[in-house]
Formats: C-alpha cells, sequence, structure tokens
C-alpha cells in the first residue's frame, strides 16, 4: 500500500515544547515527517496530519526539547574505559585498589591493567603511592588515569618498563611526583604520564569501534545526539580514535552527529597541517566530519599545572613562585592559530587558567587581525579562571565560551585542592558563566565525559544553581555567576550546535531541521531550581528515530 505522504510519521502533543529558537518561543505539539520536522505550532495545526500510521506520542505535561549536544566530550575513549578496569563510579582510595584487585584477578591475560577514572581527593595532596597498587599487582604493570585525564598512578613495575628511576629528570611539559628522597611515587602529572603510557600496548580498531558504540548509548541515555569529540588524533593512551569513528559513520552505526577536533601536538609545528587537511576531506561521511583542531594550551589547577597570570599560593598562603605551564609557545601559538583559521578550521582550546585563556584570546584577536572574520567559531573550553578584563573580550572577537558547568560548585576538589592555592580573589573569578552571559558572549556546554558524568540535566543543575542536587552542603560558588534556566538549555542545544557547526539543521525545534529531540521526565520550568538534577530523560530521537528509551 503506498504510503499518504499527507500524514506525519510522528507528532508529539500534550505536553510544553520549549523550542530554543532565536526567540526562544514556546510551542505545544511537533509533527515529523521523514526525519524532519514538518509543524511547530499548537494541536489544531498537527491534528490533521495525524493519520493510520502516524505515532503519536502523549507527553502529558512533560517537556519535548532539542536534542541536546555536548560541546566538549571523550566518548571512545569514555566507552573503551567502561570496558577496562573502570573506577569512576568510585570514590574511596581502598574502593579503587579493591577494584583493581578484582579486575587483574578476572583477566590474568591483560598483559597490562588499564582503565582509570579516579578521583585526586580521595588521596591526600591528591597523589596517590605505587605501593597500594604494588600491594595488589605486583607482577605486571598498572597505568590508571585520572578522572580529569591529567595525570597517571602507576605500580612499580610499571615504572620499572619505562625506566623512571629517582635520576629521571622530569620533561618540560610534566611532572614525576617523588618521594622526600626523590624515589618516584607512582603519580605522573601531565605529560610525565607519557613515559609510561607510550609502552601500553596500542588499543585495537575493533575495541574502539566497541568503545564508541557504548559511549554512544550511554550518550543517547542523557539526550545527547550529538558532540564534539575533544582529542580525535594521537592525544595520549590508548590512542587515536579517528578509524573508530570514519567506521561507525560509514556503516551508520553512527547515530550521533560528531564534529572531530583533531589533536594538536604540542611538541609538534605546522607540519601536522597536510594531515588535518587530508582527513577533514576524508570525514565528509555520515553524521562525521572533522573540521576542528584542538590545542590544549595548559593543565589542571589541582595539580598547578594551570597557566595564571600569578603565581599559586603555598599552603601557608604565600606565593608558591610557580604559576602553571604553557604547553604550547604563546608567540608560535599566534601564527599557528591564523594558519588554521585561514585555512578553515575552528580551534576547540582547552584554556583553564587565567593566562591560558588570555593566551587563548590574543591568538584569536591575531587570527581576525590578519584574516578578518571567516566564521571558524573558535571556542574555549573550561575557562576555569578567567581574569574580569577579558570577559567582554569573546564577544568582541566572537569566540565562544565552552563551559563544564558542573564544575562550577564547591566539593572536597575544589575546596581541599583548589581554593586554598588560588586565593579568595581569584576563586571569585571561577567559572564566570553569568558574568560572559551578560557581557553577550555566546555560551555552548559539554560534559568533558570521561572527566565527569554527561548527565545534561545534572550540569544545567549546577549552572543554574552553583551547587550540587540534594545534600547538606547549601554553599553557593559565584552566586553572581548562576544562569537562568532557559539560557543554561540553550547552551546545551542551540549554542552546542552553532559550536559544532550543526545550527543549520539541529540545535532548535523549527520547521525544516532534523527531528533531533529529548522528551524529559517533567517540565523543570514548572518546578523548583532545586530538582531541576532530578530530571530524567524518557526518550531521545534522532532524525525522529527513537535511539533510547528509559526502561
Amino acid at each position: 500500500m503506498p504510503r499518504d505522504y499527507h500524514f506525519a510519521d510522528l507528532v508529539f502533543t500534550g505536553g510544553p515544547v520549549y523550542t530554543v529558537d532565536p526567540a526562544r518561543s514556546w510551542a505545544d505539539a511537533v509533527a515529523v515527517r521523514d526525519g524532519r520536522i514538518v509543524v511547530v505550532g499548537g494541536e489544531h495545526d498537527v491534528s490533521h496530519l495525524v493519520g493510520a500510521g502516524t505515532e503519536v506520542v502523549d507527553l502529558t505535561g512533560k517537556l519535548l526539547l532539542p536534542g541536546f549536544q555536548d560541546a566538549h566530550v571523550h566518548p571512545v575513549l569514555a566507552g573503551t574505559t567502561r570496558r577496562t578496569c573502570d573506577l569512576h563510579d568510585l570514590e574511596e582510595a581502598q574502593d579503587y585498589v579493591a577494584a583493581v584487585a578484582a579486575y587483574a584477578a578476572a583477566h590474568p591475560d591483560r598483559p597490562w591493567i588499564t582503565g582509570g577514572g579516579w578521583s585526586m581527593e580521595a588521596f591526600p595532596g591528591g597523589t596517590p603511592h605505587r605501593a597500594l597498587l604494588d600491594g595488589v599487582v605486583p607482577d605486571r604493570p598498572v597505568a590508571l588515569p585520572n578522572r580529569d585525564g591529567h595525570g597517571v598512578w602507576a605500580n612499580t613495575r610499571a615504572l620499572e618498563i619505562a625506566g623512571i628511576t629517582h635520576d629521571t629528570p622530569d620533561p618540560a611539559d610534566g611532572r614525576i611526583e617523588r618521594d622526600a628522597d626523590g624515589a618516584p611515587t607512582g603519580m605522573l602529572q601531565e605529560g610525565a604520564a607519557e613515559l609510561v603510557t607510550r609502552h601500553i600496548p596500542a588499543t585495537s580498531e575493533r575495541d574502539f569501534y566497541e568503545g564508541l558504540l557504548e559511549g554512544q548509548r550511554y550518550l543517547h541515555g542523557f539526550g545527547i545526539t550529538g558532540w564534539q569529540d575533544a582529542a580525535v588524533g594521537q592525544a595520549f593512551a590508548p590512542g587515536d580514535v579517528y578509524g573508530a569513528y570514519l567506521a561507525a559513520a560509514e556503516d551508520g552505526s553512527l547515530t550521533a552527529r560528531v564534529r572531530a577536533a583533531q589533536w594538536w601536538d604540542r611538541e609538534g609545528g605546522m607540519e601536522q597541517l597536510p594531515q588535518f587537511l587530508a582527513r577533514r576531506e576524508e570525514a565528509r561521511v555520515g553524521r562525521f566530519s572533522a573540521g576542528s583542531v584542538k590545542m590544549m594550551l595548559d593543565g589542571v589547577a589541582e595539580n598547578h599545572t594551570a597557566a595564571m597570570l600569578e603565581p599559586y599560593l603555598d599552603g601557608c598562603g604565600c606565593s608558591s613562585g610557580t604559576s602553571g605551564l604553557d604547553f604550547i609557545d604563546p608567540e608560535k601559538l599566534r601564527r599557528y592559530v591564523s594558519t588554521l583559521d585561514a585555512e578553515g578550521f575552528q580551534v576547540h582550546f582547552h584554556a583553564l587558567g587565567d593566562r591560558a585563556v588570555r593566551v587563548a584570546l590574543d591568538a584569536v584577536e591575531e587570527a581576525l587581525r590578519r584574516n578578518g572574520r571567516r566564521g571558524n567559531r573558535h571556542h574555549l573550553a573550561h575557562l576555569q579562571v578567567v581574569h574580569p578584563d577579558d570577559i567582554p573580550r569573546f564577544r568582541a572577537l566572537g569566540a565562544t565560551a565552552n563551559m563544564q558547568p558542573l564544575w562550577a560548585m564547591h566539593e572536597p576538589q575544589m575546596d581541599e585542592l583548589t581554593i586554598p592555592f588560588l586565593g579568595e580573589d581569584r576563586a571569585a573569578w571561577q567559572y564566570p558563566f553569568g558574568s560572559l552571559a551578560r557581557s553577550g558572549a555566546m555560551l555552548a556546554a559539554g560534559s568533558d565525559w570521561s572527566v565527569s558524568t554527561p548527565d545534561v540535566m545534572l550540569g544545567v543543575h549546577v549552572a543554574v544553581n552553583r551547587r550540587g542536587p540534594g545534600g547538606d552542603d547549601d554553599r553557593v560558588l559565584g552566586p553572581q555567576e548562576c544562569l537562568d534556566l532557559g539560557t543554561a538549555l540553550a547552551a546545551y542545544t542551540a549554542g552546542a550546535a552553532r559550536v559544532n557547526h550543526l545550527d543549520a539543521d539541529t540545535g532548535s525545534v523549527q520547521t525544516g531541521k532534523y527531528a533531533d529531540l529529548v522528551v524529559l521526565d517533567r517540565d523543570p520550568f514548572a518546578g523548583p531550581s532545586g530538582a531541576i538534577g532530578e530530571t530524567r530523560v524518557l526518550r531521545t530521537y534522532v532524525e525522529g528515530a527513537l535511539v533510547h528509551a528509559a526502561q
């Protein structure tokens, strides 16, 4: 029987629709045909489109939104970690050690114990010791990145394989933590981790492919229909995930829309450009593209490698004499960014400290001076500390603020490993989302999963409340930097879609756009702000096809 193209394939009624269109308008019904939205309006606008073959979803008062997008995430590596010694769901040191012991016993054939996801706050000073791992795995190497990926916890056997001893010097872009007598503790910060990870057997293409599908399944469960992978290339162990994306795009198993940020090797220069160009051309497949370049400018505040304009404080509140690391020389960076911009690449900066933020903005300014505005949509991720003088530069330069909202709250890592070493003034400059929004900056949002959960509604909760959901801790981190709910949701939809160069077809519920949609289990606009984090995703659609349904 021939199909009647007068009817819709899918209709949503019975609940509010936050369209996130430029007017931030609301609707009551949406109709979908052939994967695209054909009507946005009231129930009377869609009733004539309901035929015998139309699926009608009654929202029963629940909220329909455009599909969420994550502007900074590592789903292949996260999905692969979930299939190895995954520590992300644990919190205490003894639980980590027990999990490593159990994994090693269950996998006696694995030459290395890998995985990761431990939290620095579980250990004094954020630095675990190799002796804890030696006690459960003495005969095989163990190398476990921490939750933020900026350090690796290794056992003695791994240090022996890497040749790391009392006499091994620190690399220029990292630090080997040492005991009082100078012996390595097994904690390797930043570039020092590569001394060990380079010896880990390469992850197979098949394992990466399976990791991608696992990561994609997990992200769809949070309503995420697209993302920007912030490390595609030879970034760090376990290796390059580009091939997994290309394979999934070619065989149709990539249901999400993905923009790859190709990894900039900070030890290299413009000799990397030919590969960037080749991959960008090759990656025009299905829902996959590779038009961005990721440049990691600094580290993290907890281990004092984030690049700061002024030195960190020491335990006594005096200047420590160290102000973090520049992973790429600022003078060279301006030339590199100008060249990438001229070639049509978007630059995705890791810029966490206030010096890194300023250096990134200076590079964008230089590119604009040389090339004019080319619409490449450069963006700065993390933005933990931003000097107030640099807030208005985002709007002036057209640079997007790529937020990871879940980090903007009080918790042990913030209170014990960060604020005391920043000092009161700088601590007040952390995650200035409200100031950026008021200045007219464009906002996008992401999770940095597996560093932190990709649960969008938890991120939205913290963006609005600047504190975590529930619990007894009612302290607010910088109340002046709170966002309203609509702005926070827009950062995960229209804002992230714009950063991903997908805004022509996604990011809002508008006629003609893809039916990438998410149904929540409530309308968070109708409840108290303190309950936003309790919101769950019921359904996720990509082009009108259901890719996740809550059990």
